[in-house]
């Protein structure tokens, strides 16, 4: 299947079915997230996810996990732990999504979570190193497809559907020029599937800057002030992570070569939110 494909139909799963994950899914599941390929980052920051199965929202430990209220009979949880640290927490969105877009082509239902679950049921059940926590879980399951009015309704409400247009999020040489379709050259379809990925509150954070010869993509954050705070770390650092990840993959499928470099171009930002993560380098 084509990944392009998957990451246009790919959309948050929050109403699941009864029916149980078959044990041959849960097998394909454990042998992706235990080969230590599928968890290295861009720039080789590692990364761990747990699997746990659960009944009624219990796991085999007898824990109950909380989503509060927002997630309906998952058949299990995949938890992410990394360390809190900027690009180890954009490498690990990276791996994850990677995970999220594999899954949705096996026909199993996730939804990203980093902040509306309880931190502390979780870090029960899963053992945690010195310096780790988790920054973001998926509950996942079969699609219900008789509950999507209940996904349509959180939808609407967090306005999942409603993705910026491109002139205010992609830009042509400097932040002072906006950058449309047509220009994008080579660069278009993997624009197009960031600007389609999800995002924490679907705040879409990232801005792309294309050089004129559209040989380099530079990759912007900008920042939501006090987004997160709370939680003890910047969520929207995932969201970049998820960009990349869309942005590469999508890079890959069209047979566009290049790859990751950490090195800030001499720009005039638009704001002092405005903060350069990375750049896609084309061969």
């Amino acid at each position: 299947m084509s990944l392009i494909e998957t990451m246009k139909k790919r959309q948050s799963v929050r109403s699941f079915d009864t029916q149980n994950i078959t044990e041959i899914d849960f097998k394909t599941i454990r042998d992706y997230i235990t080969m230590e390929e599928n968890l290295i980052g861009p720039f080789g920051n590692k990364g761990k996810i747990e699997l746990i199965q659960v009944t009624n929202n219990v796991s085999d430990k007898g824990i109950k996990l909380g989503t509060y209220g927002f997630i309906k009979n998952p058949q299990g949880y995949l938890v992410g732990v990394t360390e809190n640290s900027k690009y180890t927490l954009v490498e690990f969105a990276y791996v994850f999504h990677k995970l999220v877009l594999f899954l949705t082509e096996l026909g199993i239902g996730t939804c990203w979570m980093g902040g509306t679950f309880s931190r502390n049921s979780f870090e029960q059940e899963i053992q945690l190193g010195v310096g780790e926590f988790i920054p973001c879980i998926t509950p996942i399951g079969y699609p219900n497809q008789k509950q999507r009015v209940f996904d349509k309704a959180l939808r609407y409400v967090v306005k999942a559907d409603n993705k910026k247009p491109w002139e205010k999020l992609f830009f042509d040489g400097t932040f002072e020029n906006i950058l449309t379709k047509e220009q994008a050259d080579l660069f278009e379809i993997p624009i197009e599937m960031v600007r389609l990925g999800p995002s924490a509150s679907n705040k879409q954070p990232w801005r792309l800057v294309v050089s004129q010869d559209r040989k380099v993509c530079h990759f912007y954050i900008e920042h939501t002030p006090n987004y997160s705070s709370k939680l003890g770390y910047d969520m929207q650092l995932l969201d970049m992570g998820i960009a990349m990840c869309q942005f590469e993959l999508a890079c890959r499928e069209l047979n566009i070569e290049g790859g990751w470099t950490v090195e800030e171009p001499i720009l005039k930002l638009p704001n002092e939110q405005t903060e350069y993560i990375v750049s896609w380098n084309r061969y």
